[in-house]
């Protein structure tokens, strides 16, 4: 299978300093993670550097009960996109990174500091947010110009998933990549666009909280904000309002689901079905 696709590095391209520094969560589920080597210096200067990362990653997976989903090696940093079942990223990314450099350390007989800092990391709440990720991540060997299509790159996921010279790491074998990659290949095909980085750089943003035992994500709008200008609440039917009215309240719906609401929360709200929002954001998205 091939995912062709030359991208622009000036359209992938993603700056470390997007945003300001926000504390890190630990919280259990999806988290994208980014480290790079002290002084953007190359932390992986050959595949065998690369290939004792992935043995070191495994093992920290296999003790800490973590999920790899997908990743990409490049010469001076990494990403990782990872599921927690427990809240023990941080202790998960010490052993790692720790680890890591103390090989590179003996085997290069340096000292000091490899890596930049810690890491960065970004929960990930939603489906959409993930997909996005998958793709980005996946793109980063297209950007950089070792390659010319996903796929082909032998240090991200998808590489060791479509070429069967190489073995697919352990701890991905639960990868949703990996299980729903018939499903989502044409999504992986098409062109990485400026809206979508812009959308996955919105969500690096956004704020994500722990209340009473849930995780949610802060909102910038209440629904009643949202809505405020919407002439066609609680109606499915779109015979009896101008075109204008129905344009609008669905350009609403769609910054409200942005926002972090989910569709059966604006549903209940607009007392329309769920089906009409579900059907409004498919058609616009």
């Amino acid at each position: 299978m091939k995912l062709r696709y030359n991208i622009s590095s000036k359209i992938i391209e993603m700056e470390w300093n997007i945003m300001a520094r926000r504390p890190r969560l630990d919280m259990a589920g999806f988290h994208h993670v980014v480290n790079r080597g002290i002084g953007r210096k190359n932390v992986f200067k050959c595949d065998d550097d690369k290939n004792k990362f992935l043995e070191i990653l495994c093992k920290a997976c296999k003790l800490h009960k973590v999920n790899v989903q997908t990743y990409c090696l490049m010469d001076n940093h990494y990403h990782l996109l990872i599921e927690t079942s427990l809240e023990n990223l941080s202790l998960f990314m010490r052993q790692v990174n720790a680890n890591y450099a103390i090989y590179f350390n003996k085997k290069y007989k340096r000292v000091g500091y490899l890596w930049q800092g810690r890491y960065k990391s970004w929960y990930i709440i939603s489906d959409d947010y993930l997909y996005s990720l998958f793709k980005y991540i996946e793109y980063n060997p297209v950007n950089a110009k070792i390659t010319n299509n996903i796929g082909e790159y032998p240090f991200t996921l998808l590489g060791t998933i479509i070429n069967t010279d190489f073995n697919i790491i352990p701890c991905a074998t639960d990868s949703r990549l990996k299980n729903e990659l018939d499903d989502i290949k044409d999504y992986l095909a098409v062109k990485f666009t400026k809206k979508e980085l812009k959308k996955l750089q919105d969500e690096q943003k956004k704020i994500i909280i722990k209340e009473d035992n849930a995780i949610i994500q802060e909102k910038n709008k209440t629904l009643k904000e949202h809505f405020e200008n919407t002439k066609v609440a609680n109606s499915d039917c779109k015979a009896n309002f101008p075109r204008k009215d129905l344009i609008l309240r669905n350009k609403d719906i769609i910054n409200a689901i942005e926002d972090g609401y989910k569709q059966s929360e604006i549903a209940r709200y607009l007392k329309i079905s769920p089906a009409m929002i579900s059907k409004v954001f498919r058609g616009i998205k």
